[in-house]
């Protein structure tokens, strides 16, 4: 079995949570994201901006905790956004349907202001 690393940092900018992600999401990694972004979703800290521009590869499985992670923030009243999803995980968002759903921004920094 194969080792695959991903690491997972977060900063604050203003109001939002900036999570970098780095590395491939995938049935043995997704464990790692899930915990970190459940813990970013705490109460009042429910506008997210998920950094995917480090992001090789992202299974069905990274998709689902997303979306999970996305109905979480939506519910606690907040938001989820991908920031700069390479192009592997916007042909998994669009094949699924899910580029709809999902708020995907190029940039992960927000807008002054917001």
């Amino acid at each position: 079995m194969r080792h695959v690393e991903l690491k997972v940092t977060t900063r604050s900018q203003g109001d939002h949570t900036i999570m970098s992600v780095l590395g491939e999401i995938d049935l043995y990694t997704a464990p790692t994201l899930q915990s970190r972004l459940m813990s970013a979703l705490a109460p009042g800290q429910v506008k997210l901006i998920v950094d995917m521009s480090g992001v090789d590869f992202c299974d069905s499985t990274g998709i689902n905790i997303l979306l999970a992670a996305h109905r979480q923030a939506i519910e606690r009243g907040g938001e989820l956004q991908l920031a700069s999803p390479g192009s592997a995980t916007r042909k998994v968002l669009q094949v699924t349907g899910l580029e709809s759903v999902f708020t995907v921004v190029e940039e992960p920094a927000p807008l002054p202001g917001t």
